[in-house]
């Protein structure tokens, strides 16, 4: 079977780099940059920028589609810092940007497809049930009970397309060298996202933010506790970036469970503690629970002595940070997150969610996508579920997709789950182990997040939830062709 490589160069592209090293090459670099000044002086500093982006625009496009995993990187760095464009850049829709960018990637996975046709990420019961979650949200356009057509249209892009993500995945990261690059990649953008929480702590929140955060007396009231600012780095709010925080620190301490250096051990051993403690900046309570109760899964799936002790350390210092006397407000905040029943805002959730009950039992379909949150208020703001907020990624799909869509929800992640821990047993390569484990963790901790927030509607994670799914069947597949003696 003919393969193609996922992130060297073809025979083509090669002889496109070496044009450029000849003199007629060099030539044309020199005038590409000479009109570049002199478009610049006639045309002031917006001509110039202009052509500019042109310039790293092209080779930007042809590289996500010629070059999967330079594309898959691409993705994830412009999810990690979208909001922080927003907020520091020009006036523009950078949602539309990301959403190019998805185009790009399924487009370069239909042209490989043509030369190289493979459609077994198509077959397999995670694939399945994503096509089946797939059909679901499309079916929701004709919901006799939905309210609005229009949000619809605004909320499927961002779920059944975002969802088609997995395959493109699952399809063009094809060896071991592949995820490491894509691992090193969110490693890396989760290290920047920890460095500018720890400016926002230590250093001083910047003017803007602290005059969007000020600007609404509800952001006000849910984003300074106890006379202390929530931090949430370069991401939408605190939610995304503790749970962001807690993923990749789950996903480093996999790694230290792997066959790694010493050095790397240490390195990630930091990195990790740094991230959870960034992660107390937040003052999200619901994330604060996903690093206990993960561990517990971690120390099941990966039984040793070692794991064991390690456990029971961590174990303990929860417990001692939990009722340990403390006058530091991210402590309070943390100690509380463990003593629901005497907190107000969970009790109010609580009365919300019975209070919706009723009505999910009586829609099966539910209020249609897009009933709840801001596309509710905008296109049917008189409807029952305009004002009901969901606080949880399950009563939102129970609400929006009714107990039907909440049943087929559930069932993609017990499969999900089940693939990862099954993979896990039968993976020999021990690298390969690793990164099963690392994102079945990943996908445990997001699906616990999911109840008391919305853990998987928003960028990065989002894009982060389906990659974590596609590693767990790649690390299989390349396993199984590491036995039969092929090189991965």
């Amino acid at each position: 079977m003919k393969l193609r490589s996922d992130i060297g160069l073809t025979k083509g592209n090669r002889s496109f780099v070496v044009f450029f090293k000849t003199p007629v090459g060099i030539l044309l670099l020199l005038l590409a940059g000479a009109l570049l000044g002199v478009v610049t002086v006639k045309g002031g500093l917006v001509a110039g920028l202009m052509i500019l982006i042109t310039m790293i625009g092209i080779p930007v496009v042809y590289g996500m589609v010629a070059f999967p995993v330079f594309g898959i990187c691409c993705l994830m760095a412009m999810a990690f810092g979208l909001f922080f464009i927003i907020r520091f850049g020009p006036n523009y829709p950078m949602g539309t940007v990301l959403d190019g960018m998805q185009f790009l990637l399924l487009l370069g996975f239909f042209i490989g497809q043509k030369k190289y046709p493979d459609w077994s990420v198509f077959k397999g019961p995670v694939a399945t049930m994503l096509l089946i979650w797939i059909g679901y949200n499309l079916l929701e356009v004709i919901n006799p009970w939905a309210e609005s057509r229009l949000a619809w249209v605004y909320t499927v892009r961002t779920i059944a397309v975002l969802t088609l993500i997995y395959f493109v995945f699952a399809n063009q990261i094809r060896s071991v060298q592949s995820i490491r690059i894509v691992m090193k990649m969110w490693l890396f953008l989760s290290f920047v996202a920890m460095l500018y929480a720890y400016k926002q702590e230590y250093i001083g929140i910047a003017a803007n933010e602290l005059a969007d955060m000020q600007s609404d007396p509800l952001s006000v009231s849910l984003m300074f506790i106890d006379g202390h600012w929530r931090k949430y780095s370069i991401f939408s709010d605190p939610v995304e970036f503790s749970y962001n925080m807690v993923i990749t620190a789950l996903v480093c301490m996999a790694l230290i469970a792997g066959p790694l250096g010493k050095g790397k051990k240490i390195a990630l051993g930091i990195f990790c503690l740094l991230m959870l403690n960034a992660m107390l900046f937040s003052g999200t309570r619901g994330a604060y629970v996903l690093v206990p109760a993960t561990l517990v899964l971690f120390a099941v799936l990966h039984f040793s002595k070692r794991i064991m002790v390690f456990s029971a350390i961590a174990a303990f210092l929860i417990i001692v940070m939990i009722f340990m006397p403390t006058s530091n407000p991210s402590l309070v905040r943390f100690q509380s997150a463990f003593r629901p029943s005497e907190d107000a805002s969970y009790n109010v959730r609580k009365q919300n969610q019975k209070r919706i009950q009723p009505y999910i039992l009586s829609h099966p379909m539910g209020g249609g996508l897009g009933a709840t949150g801001m596309w509710g208020v905008r296109f049917a703001p008189h409807s029952f579920l305009a004002n009901f907020p969901p606080d949880s990624g399950y009563m939102r799909v129970a609400a929006e997709m009714g107990w039907i869509g909440l049943f087929i929800f559930c069932c993609l992640m017990f499969v999900v789950l089940k693939s990862g821990i099954e993979n896990f047993y039968r993976i020999r390569n021990p690298e390969l182990r690793m990164y099963c484990l690392a994102m079945t963790l990943v996908i445990f901790a997001l699906n616990v997040g999911n109840f008391p927030q919305e853990a998987l509607v928003q960028y990065p994670n989002n894009i982060l939830f389906y990659l974590a799914i596609a590693i767990i069947q790649i690390t299989y597949k390349l396993d199984k062709e590491d036995r039969k003696g092929k090189i991965i």
